[in-house]
């Protein structure tokens, strides 16, 4: 029998426990290990709350997780409940599936002020992650700075331009659907060092912001390559241009919606002012060079704001005792392999790249090399040794049993519409297991 650890519950984890149930089938205990009292990861509190489609995957996780031979164990964290040096004496392998929660700091001056706000604390805001229940976004200024092209910036601007009514049918939390409904934003600034044709935005997200009813996506059209250009793009990418140019093409057609999403490309933050809190964004022009970088052009401009929000990329958390790439916020790893019996999977193996669907196969190639390195499996106890540490240090570990309890609960508080209403707080999940 082979005892294998995953650190962390989300596409990464779930994902590599799946295909360690195709590949030993029975001869297998896979123990999924999470910091949270609720599975998921990701799904739960990073994928955007009007997008319950996107979410619909974690169906395929509790399939898993349903297995007799996988089990979720949350409200465990590893380096304060249990050591890494500790699981691996436990289990034949121990996989760190940790993903890349912490935020990529945006460093300029100023980003220190009161009004910067990362994006995984901001998505987490309103995604209902524990961590970032009691943040407190400034909502009150006309305008809002959102430093990034990819999607999660598209997210973020989205949800700050919607109405109550466009959240119909989402798990968006209530106490940020109640901020959302008082906020005086008019203004949103998608700054992005390049240009239309290097963005990171897939098409889908694009589309959804030229029908939102309050708000207006705005772009100049001197930014963009002539249009005979947009050919040389790749099929996905090509679509998504496509979109930033109807933009500016109906843009007569969305005069009276009064809120402005504006892209603002080749502009690169370089300073935040204000007097404790933020105040105002400097901004340098850049431009291209033959490979395609950025560099700045010395001329700038002021964007008066009351929040930045910086969405340029997250990084693994580092722990104790395992071997760390602090330049690319990964754990430091051959193909998955970091030392004997310790591997890892997803976002902390290859950074913070990729879709959700990038994990599936990522997942499957580590079981591959875990088979390859433990064989038939040795000595181990997994589990139950891991319960008979537990039961000497007081740890409540949680279990999938206890998260359906959770869940139910959760969706016994949603509001009219909604899927659920999930718990912010981790005493309030414990206590609606018991």
């Amino acid at each position: 029998m082979r005892h294998i650890a995953v650190i962390g519950s989300g596409p990464a984890g779930y994902y590599t426990a799946e295909a360690a149930q195709k590949k030993y089938g029975e001869d297998v205990t896979v123990d999924i290990i999470d910091r949270l009292p609720v599975p998921f990861g990701l799904i739960r509190t990073g994928v955007a709350p009007d997008h319950q489609s996107i979410k619909a995957v974690s169906r395929r996780y509790e399939k898993t997780a349903l297995g007799d031979n996988v089990h979720f164990i949350g409200n465990v964290t590893v380096g304060k409940d249990v050591s890494i040096e500790e699981l691996q004496s436990l289990y034949d392998a121990v996989i760190l599936a940790t993903g890349a929660p912490n935020d990529r700091a945006l460093e300029i001056p100023g980003s220190d002020l009161d009004g910067v706000i990362g994006s995984a604390a901001f998505v987490g805001w309103y995604n209902g992650h524990p961590d970032f229940k009691d943040l407190d976004p400034p909502l009150d200024g006309a305008s809002v700075a959102i430093v990034g092209n990819g999607n999660v910036a598209l997210d973020v601007a989205r949800i700050l331009a919607k109405t109550e009514a466009e959240f119909a049918g989402s798990d968006i939390v209530a106490h940020a659907l109640d901020r959302l409904k008082q906020s005086k934003v008019k203004k949103i600034t998608l700054l992005g060092r390049r240009g239309p044709h290097q963005i990171a935005m897939t098409p889908k997200e694009l589309g959804e912001l030229g029908h939102l009813h309050r708000a207006r996506p705005v772009v100049d059209p001197l930014d963009f390559p002539e249009a005979g250009a947009d050919v040389l793009l790749e099929p996905g990418m090509r679509k998504s241009v496509t979109h930033l140019r109807s933009f500016y093409e109906r843009a007569g057609e969305l005069l009276d919606k009064p809120v402005i999403i504006d892209f603002d490309f080749f502009a690169m933050p370089v300073e935040i002012k204000g007097d404790g809190k933020v105040e105002k964004l400097i901004i340098e022009k850049t431009e291209l060079d033959k490979e395609m970088r950025s560099n700045g052009t010395g001329e700038r401009y002021e964007l008066d704001c009351s929040m930045v929000i910086s969405c340029i990329g997250y990084r693994t958390p580092p722990i104790e005792g395992v071997p760390y790439e602090h330049g690319r916020g990964r754990f430091a790893n051959a193909d998955g392999r970091i030392l004997p019996g310790l591997y890892c999977v997803g976002w902390a193996r290859r950074g913070p790249t990729g879709t959700i669907g990038t994990n599936k196969p990522d997942g499957f190639a580590i079981i591959e090399t875990v088979a390859e390195d433990i064989g038939t499996g040795g000595d181990k106890e997994g589990r139950v040794a891991l319960d008979r540490l537990f039961a000497q240090r007081g740890v409540d570990a949680v279990t999938f049993r206890d998260w359906k309890k959770i869940e139910e609960a959760e969706i016994a508080n949603a509001r009219d519409g909604a899927p659920r209403e999930k718990f912010t707080d981790i005493a309030d999940m414990i206590a609606a297991r018991d």
